[in-house]
């Protein structure tokens, strides 16, 4: 559907348009190589109608940039992914990419959308926003159909409403008292945070045994740790009120060590990543109410916010950085 708009689009909008077009044309291009590696038809087949209803969008923030006479982002491109070499990751490793991609565009669309005014980029916005919840309800219903996606620790149902009472149940550091259980709220951010790293630990794991420049494939090693640190460290939370953490995924990287993507397009693919790991850690901090919980999450998302700054410079130093659309420099004008 096409809403015509005399408006012209706005700073933010602009912003959000070329955001999504970066996003998308990364994940078009990774889609192609999984969908030629895909053996699975049942996989095949969410990957090519994502795949092509992908393009469509794409072709829709084309059209509102070229009405605007707006340049075109270059974003990613077919020298961006490399055909006909071997498996970079174990079957359903694809589908997994997937759900966590379209994780990252549901908060992305829905923020882009609260910043939205005009009604072609707000219809626009809804549209993707019901795309991606569709995407990923089906990547859910695959993993769970494999048994490879792990499921969160069931609970005892409450029977009654309970208050906190006095200042014992923000505890969590007086060596003399005992920390209470995890509530479920607390449960949930840490278990999405192991969740989401030990799939992020085998995707820098294959990245890093497939970049080609050595301070890049260095990188993803140091992102490889990370991954591992978090988990460990969540997990012992989790183990400290008798939770069981997710199990290991089932798939991990291939011993390839041929590169199926360029490293422009693996770096973005981090530091997409490595915001999403920020923005999670701090909704968790907010809504963690026991006093050693957002100090621990505060300090992981140091730990991530250096890293990610770490790959920015990295791919500003290899001219991998393409920067968004500014706006004018009044000084250098006035000069």
């Amino acid at each position: 559907m096409i809403v015509t708009q005399d408006k012209a689009i706005s700073a933010t909008e602009l912003a959000t348009l070329w955001m999504t077009y970066q996003e998308k044309t990364m994940s078009r291009r990774i889609l192609e190589y999984f969908i030629e590696c895909a053996e699975d038809e049942q996989a095949k087949e969410i990957l090519q109608d994502t795949h092509t209803k992908l393009i469509g969008y794409i072709d829709r923030v084309i059209g509102i940039l070229q009405e605007e006479g707006a340049v075109i982002p270059i974003g990613f491109t077919e020298e961006d992914v490399h055909k006909g070499v071997p498996k970079l990751f174990d079957n359903h490793f694809d589908i997994m990419f997937l759900r966590v991609i379209k994780e990252i565009s549901m908060g992305l669309h829905t923020l882009h959308l609260s910043m939205s005014y005009r009604k072609d980029i707000i219809l626009l916005y809804k549209e993707l926003t019901a795309f991606t919840q569709s995407v990923s309800d089906r990547c859910v219903d695959y993993l769970q159909e494999k048994d490879v996606l792990p499921s969160a620790p069931s609970v005892t149902m409450p029977k009654v409403v309970e208050f906190a009472e006095g200042p014992n149940y923000m505890s969590g550091f007086n060596l003399f008292s005992e920390k209470r259980a995890l509530n479920t709220v607390e449960i949930s951010y840490l278990y999405f945070a192991i969740e989401t790293n030990v799939f992020g630990m085998q995707l820098m794991t294959g990245f890093a045994q497939v970049a080609n420049e050595p301070e890049v494939k260095r990188y993803f090693v140091k992102g490889k740790e990370l991954s591992k640190k978090i988990v460990s460290d969540f997990s012992n939370l989790l183990i400290q009120s008798d939770i069981q953490p997710p199990s290991t995924w089932g798939a991990k990287a291939t011993d390839s060590k041929v590169p199926p993507f360029s490293d422009k397009l693996m770096m973005y693919c981090t530091s997409l990543f490595c915001s999403f790991g920020l923005g999670s850690n701090a909704i968790g901090t907010a809504f963690s109410l026991r006093s050693d919980l957002p100090l621990k999450l505060i300090e992981k998302a140091k730990d991530i916010l250096t890293f990610g700054q770490d790959g920015g410079k990295i791919m500003a130093k290899n001219g991998w950085l393409e920067q968004p659309p500014s706006m004018e420099d009044r000084n250098k004008l006035i000069k």
